[in-house]
Order: structure tokens, then sequence, then C-alpha cells
């Protein structure tokens, strides 16, 4: 998996703008899996960021690119704690909805759709979803919205603008660690 394979599919969560985003890689083998994402990580981990398998088959995987403390705090909302309720996590600390994540992902089935809680999706519009099976949208982009559709565009709009500008940046040489906005940690 190279380098600008994650800031294209990952640019607004480099940057700092988004909680996580999920994409899927296809690797030579389950052990380049393993050195990609710890070469990866070594550069992610110092900044705040985080690269994991959420599913794994043979040598595909869906990979999940988050900001630990940004989860943590998207995690902590009233509306998203009772959301994941209503999905059955019973444990709302966030390893594990993390594992419990993990564990509904691999185990098949239908999508679980409170993932969007963990891309830092409004929840309006996660609970939208899971109400309306997908159908009914005030508009689509990155996900569908049922809430806020101007704050969406809005939204939808600066990730493809700060996607653009990474890959641009890359191109000219921009370093993985270049591009990734550190997390502020506490002192």
């Amino acid at each position: 998996m190279s380098v600008d394979y994650v800031i294209r599919h990952a640019a607004p969560t480099l940057a700092g703008m988004k909680t996580g985003n999920l994409f899927p890689c296809v690797f030579p083998s389950p052990q380049s899996m393993v050195q990609d994402l710890r070469e990866i990580n070594q550069v992610l981990v110092p900044r705040g960021l985080r690269l994991v398998p959420l599913r794994r088959e043979q040598n595909r995987a869906l990979l999940y690119l988050f900001r630990p403390a940004a989860l943590s705090r998207d995690l902590s909302q009233g509306e998203v704690r009772r959301l994941l309720r209503q999905a059955g996590y019973q444990d709302l600390a966030q390893p594990a909805c993390l594992r419990e994540l993990k564990r509904r992902l691999q185990a098949g089935g239908d999508f679980p759709h409170e993932i969007g809680l963990f891309l830092g999706y409004p929840p309006e519009d996660v609970a939208g979803f899971m109400t309306h099976r997908g159908k009914h949208c005030k508009c689509v982009g990155c996900w569908k919205v049922y809430g806020d559709p101007g704050a969406a565009q809005q939204r939808f709009s600066a990730y493809k603008r700060c996607t653009a500008n990474y890959c641009r940046r890359r191109a000219r040489g921009a370093s993985l660690e270049g591009l990734t906005v550190a997390t502020r940690l506490p002192q």
C-alpha cells in the first residue's frame, strides 16, 4: 500500500478535519499488510492518528484511519451514545466500541450502519439513515444527509478541496509526515 493511496483516501482525516476515514486495500500478502501498516503507523501514531484493519479477507483489508482523541470526543456525545446503545453496544468506551465494530464487520451480514459515528458523520444523519434504511435523504455526498443539507454540502466541498490539495502537495514531494496535522497532546 502506498502513501499516495492513504492520502487519496484519507486526506480530511490527515488534515484534522474529520475523525476517520474507511477504505479498502489489497496487499500482496498478509505479511506485507502488517509491514505496510507498521511503517505508516510509525509516522501517524506520534502525530495522534492510527491506521488499523477492521476486516481482513485473504489479501484484502478494510482499513480505518482515525484520530483516537477525536473519536473519544465523538463517542462521548449524548446522541452518539444513545445511537450506539440502540445498536446494541454495551460498553461505550472507545476501545470496546472499536472491538465491537470490528467484530460486526468480520461477522459479515448487514453492514453496521452505525459506522458513520466512527467517521465523524453527524449523528442526525446516521440516525436518519438507520431509520429510513437509506431512503428519503435530503442530499448525498460523502454520506446520505437527513439533517442540515447546507452544512453537509459545505463539509463535502471542504473534504474534496482538501483531498485535491493534499494530492497536489504529495505530487510535488510532500511527505506523509508533512501532510499530517499533529494532534495537540495534553501536557
